[in-house]
This record gives C-alpha cells, sequence and structure tokens, in this order.
C-alpha cells in the first residue's frame, strides 16, 4: 500500500511540476537540466573548448546543456548503464561505471586530452530504505571523486550529487582537501523533500594526485 501511495504521489509531482513542463516546450530531456542550468548560473563552470565527463547521464539533458556551453570545439563524454539517444557533439558511452572495463573505454576516448570537469548526477535505484540507500549514494559519489582525481587536469573542476546523511560530512571533508573551493548548492528544481544537494569542486590542487 505505501508503495502505490508513494508512486501515486510521485506521478502527481511529476505532472504537476512547473520544471516537467519547461523542459518539454524548451527540448530538454529531463527537469535536472534546471539544477545544471542554475548551478552554472551562479558557479560559472563552462567555458568554450572544454572537455567534460558526465556520469550518471541518462537521458542526456545534462549533456544536452554540456555541450550547448563548451561549444564545437569542446568534448562531450557521457557514461551511463541505461541507453540515450544519440545528442550533437556528446559521445555516449553505455555500461556500468562501476565496472572497470567502462572506465577504461572512457580513458580510451580521452586519448591524451585533460578533463577541464567531470559532472556527476548518479544515484542508486532507491530502495526507499535510508540504511541502504545512503552507503550505495555514498559508494558512487566516491567512484566519480577517485576518477576526478585520476582524470582531472590542475586547477579542473569536479560537479556532484550527494545525498545528505551518514558519511556526507566525511565526504564533504575529503574533497576540501583536494579542492581550493567546495560549495553546497540545493537547486530551486530540486524537490524539497529530497535529500539531495550539489558540490561544486573549483580547482584542483597541484599539490596531490
Amino acid at each position: 500500500m505505501s508503495r502505490s501511495k508513494s508512486s501515486a504521489r510521485w506521478l502527481k509531482e511529476h505532472f504537476n511540476d512547473p520544471y516537467v513542463y519547461k523542459a518539454q516546450t524548451e527540448g530538454y530531456r529531463s527537469r535536472a537540466v534546471y539544477k545544471l542550468i542554475e548551478i552554472e548560473e551562479r558557479d560559472h563552470l563552462f567555458k568554450k573548448g572544454m572537455t567534460v565527463i558526465d556520469l550518471g547521464a541518462a537521458p542526456g539533458g545534462w549533456s544536452q546543456v554540456i555541450a550547448n556551453r563548451i561549444g564545437q570545439q569542446g568534448l562531450v563524454i557521457a557514461v551511463d548503464i541505461l541507453p540515450i539517444d544519440p545528442i550533437d557533439r556528446v559521445i555516449f558511452i553505455q555500461g556500468d561505471f562501476q565496472e572497470e572495463s567502462v572506465v577504461e573505454q572512457i580513458r580510451a576516448t580521452l586519448l591524451d586530452r585533460q578533463v577541464d570537469l567531470v559532472a556527476s548526477d548518479m544515484a542508486p535505484n532507491m530502495s526507499g530504505a535510508k540504511a541502504v540507500d545512503q552507503p550505495r549514494a555514498i559508494y558512487l559519489a566516491e567512484l566519480a571523486f577517485d576518477f576526478a582525481k585520476e582524470v582531472l587536469k590542475p586547477e579542473g573542476s569536479f560537479l556532484v550529487k550527494v545525498f545528505q546523511g551518514e558519511a556526507f560530512d566525511t565526504y564533504l571533508k575529503m574533497l576540501k582537501t583536494y579542492f581550493k573551493q567546495v560549495i553546497v548548492r540545493k537547486p530551486k528544481a530540486s524537490r524539497g523533500r529530497s535529500a539531495e544537494v550539489y558540490l561544486v569542486c573549483k580547482g584542483k590542487k597541484y599539490s596531490v594526485s
């Protein structure tokens, strides 16, 4: 009963959601683009010609925005376990980012190109049990961070979705050791009852690897 009530609530929120309507009318693939757009307006993450990795990219809304912001000379590599319809100027790798073979595909696609920004909107399939969901979410955020440490050029940036709860403070502290600036953002398009926030990490330090 509780699951059906939860599903009904989600459907009601979805169809009454102004961001869903706005995404449909403006040609974006998901309401999540407005989270990224707000962050970009505040923190100015994108420049022409950048190389960006988009983790957890399906259905592709973030990649749409990023490709438009970085222009023809930029490169977007989008990664997700789910399929994505083609997007102009976006290279898509389908697979589970938790598997080393997928990470190897990303490295092979990059060649010797250094990465300006790693963006992760990854989240686990939520069970509704916080004791299960939170560790899974933190694990994905840690994987994204480990990857960002490897591929980001000095002064590069990292944008990651996390959920406030157990291990959040530890994760935040860890990021602050590797980046000059770490900002917590809760975009207006994030649903109020959600514990999700985005950590905007700018200026990868030269002294760490």
